[in-house]
């Protein structure tokens, strides 16, 4: 048998940094330990990778929390090339641009807590004044506005629109979307009827009969710019619609060069959130000899050190 690297014990040390502690976690030979630091080189390697596209693929329910400033982090720095997520993802950065969520528990009464007007989302209550209200409030003036401006919309184009009128807001400059325009880095979001966002675009629309959102424009520019690039990655936090709209358009390329997982899904179910990067390889969304890993666990927990220890390789 050919000869492997013998297991290490993780060593720890006064001022270890996160990138100190991955590079302990891939000697270690720990299960998700070494996949997860095996996930820091890749990430690594795509963006320092001067002819690859770099993706973003997450759902909004990390948005809710503090993850949030990581994701933000990552198109303020300019460390990825385009995104791709949920509606829900647009409800909660602007919600919590002009209202505050609040730390909660799993195992809270939520009929109490409906009562109260409180929504849970796991361990984050969203009280309901700092949700679809607010979102009510503060949108229907800015669509207003955009209509005078044209009628047809693509997700990217109005996602920008409403970012670039954060720039003056107070806790503006803490949102992903003020970002993605402010970086021009495109945000796309297939599912953009699917969340309180969406609803207030179909509630605008009662009234405004030709007001369209152009999903065909969004899918010709993702399009382009997968047949533009010479390579692609992707950094997939969850599953569902935003993760295989990514891996779907990168098929057309012969798939990612480069693909990373984060998930808590199962494969056992044959469900997509669950499906793992090899699975991907047989449709050719991800290609055989790719740099490829998943990395099973909470990615509140996994993506902030994975993009610690990244930020402290590139000197950001």
């Amino acid at each position: 048998m050919k000869k492997t690297p013998v297991v290490e014990d993780i060593q720890l040390h006064e001022g270890m940094n996160a990138n100190d502690l991955v590079r302990e976690m891939k000697k270690s030979g720990g299960f998700v330990a070494k996949k997860l630091a095996m996930a820091v080189d890749t990430v690594e390697r795509m963006i320092k990778d001067d002819d690859c596209l770099v993706f973003l693929s997450f759902p909004a329910c990390i948005i809710a929390t503090g993850t949030r400033g990581i994701i933000r982090a990552m198109v303020k720095n300019n460390l990825v090339n385009a995104v791709v997520t949920t509606c829900g993802t647009l409800d909660h950065d602007i919600a919590r641009v002009w209202r505050d969520y609040h730390h909660g528990s799993f195992l809270m009464d939520d009929v109490e807590l409906h009562k109260k007007n409180i929504h849970r989302l796991g361990n984050i209550l969203v009280p309901m004044e700092s949700y679809g209200k607010i979102l009510e409030e503060r949108m229907q003036p800015i669509l207003a506005d955009l209509y005078k401006t044209k009628k047809e919309w693509s997700t990217k184009e109005l996602i920008w629109e409403f970012g670039k009128r954060l720039e003056n807001e107070k806790k503006g400059k803490d949102s992903i979307l003020y970002w993605t325009w402010k970086n021009s880095i495109p945000i796309f979001v297939p599912g953009i009827t699917d969340g309180a966002f969406g609803s207030q675009l179909w509630l605008f629309y009662q009234e405004h009969r030709d007001f369209k959102i152009n999903l065909f424009s969004d899918e010709q520019e993702l399009s382009d710019i997968v047949f533009d690039a010479k390579k692609t990655g992707a950094l997939i936090v969850g599953g569902g619609i935003s993760k295989h709209h990514v891996i779907w358009w990168n098929q057309f390329k012969e798939g990612l060069d480069y693909a990373v997982y984060l998930t808590t899904a199962v494969e056992y179910d044959g469900s997509l959130s669950g499906a793992q990067t090899r699975e991907a390889i047989s449709w050719g969304k991800i290609k055989e000899n790719a740099d490829h890993v998943n990395v099973e666990g909470d990615a509140t927990v996994t993506l902030p050190i994975i993009m610690a220890a990244v930020m402290d390789r590139l000197k950001i």
